[in-house]
């Protein structure tokens, strides 16, 4: 790797004033499951590397505050919380789709190094943009080699995009679906966003896969807390699929949350978003419409999971994400609303 300044804050309006303008000339460092990888291959080569490692307090919790409907709790996560605290903490124990996701990351190594804020903030992780001796779009090149080349990994939902990477964090669909908010720092202040509005889908060196600003830091995300009607639930799950069960990316993934009204056993507020199949994380309203104010049962659920696929533009080598993705998100649904896994 090319030398670099290193620097190590203890707050975070310390750390702030070290970032730039401009992407490429300073990289923020915290777990480095992520940045170690793109130094050493010479993928990203900043001027300085600032650390958030010694920052403490509120950017490396996990807090809640009780809901008045006695529902679950609203929550707020640190950037700077490890992964595998997110998969044990009893705090987040309403939040099955957020835990589950997070013990299925990797394996017990990087889930004790990588933080929430690494995954929702990480590059992509197609092998065209990995690799230092190819100069795609990303990097400044004129095309992207996955349009044509090797792409069995990459994006079926593309929507015209120039760039077909997948977005690579497995911690944003359940975030997504849980409705949450991101608590953003920058030289004007505090900010918030729906963390749906976070991921773009970049073209250029001059973008990221988010939209925070070169001299913005991610603090935290909060979601929860929101009343239910008496004897109802909240519904959430999220399910993937891997090529191999362990230290493996996922091919696809889908997250889910709705209220479950008792009566009837129907689903209400649905939200589904899909991982791994484009490049940011996917809401699909589609999908959610079949099972809105219905029962969910076998059936509701399968209908969803074919409106998920509905838009699907499979490249040359990835078409069999979609019978996948539609099994995804028809698990999810039944996880999320009890029904005892048969498959």
């Amino acid at each position: 790797m090319n030398n670099f300044i290193y620097y190590q804050p203890t707050h975070v309006q310390q750390a702030l004033p070290l970032l730039e303008e401009r992407w490429g000339v300073a990289e923020l460092l915290a777990g480095g499951t992520d940045l170690l990888d793109r130094l050493k291959d010479y993928v990203s080569s900043p001027q300085k590397v600032i650390s958030l490692t010694a920052i403490q307090g509120p950017f490396r919790e996990i807090s809640a505050i009780p809901n008045p409907s006695g529902g679950p709790p609203q929550v707020t996560v640190g950037a700077g919380v490890k992964l595998a605290d997110i998969a044990e903490s009893k705090l987040l124990r309403d939040y099955p789709a957020l835990t589950t996701a997070a013990a299925q990351i990797a394996g017990p190594q990087i889930r004790n190094m990588g933080t929430l804020g690494g995954s929702l903030c990480q590059r992509n992780r197609c092998w065209y943009f990995r690799d230092e001796h190819i100069q795609c779009l990303l990097k400044g090149g004129r095309k992207c080699y996955a349009q044509e080349g090797e792409n069995q990994f990459h994006a079926i939902f593309t929507q015209g995009h120039p760039c077909v990477m997948v977005h690579p964090s497995t911690l944003a669909p359940p975030l997504i679906a849980l409705g949450a908010v991101a608590q953003i720092a920058g030289p004007k202040g505090t900010r918030e966003l729906p963390l749906e509005k976070m991921f773009q889908a970049p073209s250029k060196p001059e973008q990221r896969e988010h939209t925070l600003a070169p001299n913005e830091i991610l603090l935290s995300v909060t979601f929860g807390g929101v009343p239910l009607p008496s004897g109802s639930r909240l519904a959430n799950a999220s399910y993937e699929v891997k090529q191999k069960e362990t230290s493996d990316w996922p091919l696809v993934q889908a997250s889910v949350a709705f209220v479950h009204l008792g009566p009837g056993n129907r689903a209400s507020k649905v939200r589904i978003v899909l991982g791994h199949v484009a490049p940011v994380p996917l809401l699909s309203p589609e999908a959610a419409q079949e099972l809105e104010g219905k029962e969910v049962n076998e059936k509701t659920a399968t209908a969803a999971a074919e409106a998920a696929v509905a838009g699907a533009r499979p490249l040359s080598q990835n078409a069999y994400k979609i019978p996948m993705l539609k099994a995804a998100v028809k698990r999810a649904i039944l996880l999320a609303a009890g029904f005892k896994p048969y498959w």
